[in-house]
């Protein structure tokens, strides 16, 4: 297929890259001119414009940073893509926008599937992502072989909006669980025991958990965790950040009590407001040494 990527970042170019690999001819565009040159290293032949990178595409693949960049994106794509052709947007954005953007697809002729992630930076380079996709089972068919292309599991959760309800959900868990493995090797380590012996023990008792076993804060136990680089690369405390306020916006609008959310979402508020946007997330870890009492939530 002649497939159009737009966003070219750590999480496009390499899934880009998988695209060609896979025998189709990818055209890309992002805005930044170290994003485009990394997807062109790849492979991707990259446009100077958005239009351009649409033009004659059979599918359009996004990957954007927000909803409102989707929105501005899809004024360009549904104006100048071809009629009929698959839109698969894997951004993380809230399920609102996903519906909305589907919507506006779904008018013009277009097939939208909303398929957001997981599986960080390094599932994108290794081509094992996890998508979770909304919108029709037919669109959906259509478009596996791209996302087997890359990923190595696909999960059909529902109508357009679906993969971002998803996606929401999962990653509220995440960043719970990832402030709660850090407090226990802190209070761990209080306690005289290294932080060996709590994963060794945690890893394979009732505490296990993705946050520990693949992605441990403390460097040692996972020597490829973000942890063993100074927290560098993975997944940034911004992109947590983002994701733990689109838990709480929909837990708002459905008036679901999340407390546990709330108190996360107001601990990446403060590590990110001190300069640790651009870190991996589970440096949390270095902010929560500090504290001496919680932080004050509100639901």
């Amino acid at each position: 297929m002649t497939i159009a990527f737009l966003g070219l970042g750590n999480m496009g170019a390499p899934m880009a890259a998988h695209l060609v690999t896979a025998g189709h001819h990818v055209v890309g565009y992002d805005p930044a001119p170290a994003a485009a040159d990394q997807a062109t290293a790849r492979g991707v032949t990259v446009t100077d414009s958005l239009t351009a990178a649409v033009r004659g595409a059979e599918a359009v693949i996004t990957m954007l940073p927000t909803g409102q960049h989707l929105a501005d994106c899809y004024d360009a794509v549904l104006a100048h893509a071809t009629p009929g052709a698959l839109l698969v947007d894997c951004s993380t954005v809230a399920v609102t926008d996903a519906q909305a953007a589907a919507a506006r697809a779904t008018d013009a002729g277009f097939a939208p599937l909303d398929a957001p992630v997981s599986g960080g930076v390094a599932g994108a380079a290794a081509g094992t992502l996890t998508f979770m996709v909304g919108g029709a089972a037919a669109a959906l068919e259509t478009a596996r072989p791209l996302l087997d292309a890359m990923g190595t599991r696909i999960i059909h959760c529902g109508p357009s909006g679906s993969g971002q309800a998803a996606k929401t959900c999962n990653n509220m868990v995440l960043g719970i669980s990832m402030i709660a493995v850090s407090e226990a090797f802190l209070l761990g380590r209080s306690l005289g025991l290294s932080d060996q012996a709590l994963f060794d023990v945690a890893s394979t008792s009732s505490a296990q958990c993705w946050a520990l076993t693949s992605y441990c804060p403390v460097p040692g136990p996972v020597p490829t965790s973000p942890a063993n680089r100074d927290y560098q690369g993975g997944f940034s405390a911004l992109l947590m950040r983002k994701d733990l306020h689109l838990a709480q916006a929909s837990a708002a609008r459905a008036d679901v009590a999340t407390p546990l959310g709330a108190a996360a979402a107001v601990l990446y508020d403060q590590f990110v407001a001190a300069g640790n946007g651009a870190r991996d997330f589970s440096a949390i870890i270095t902010a929560l040494a500090t504290r001496t009492s919680p932080p004050e939530a509100t639901a």
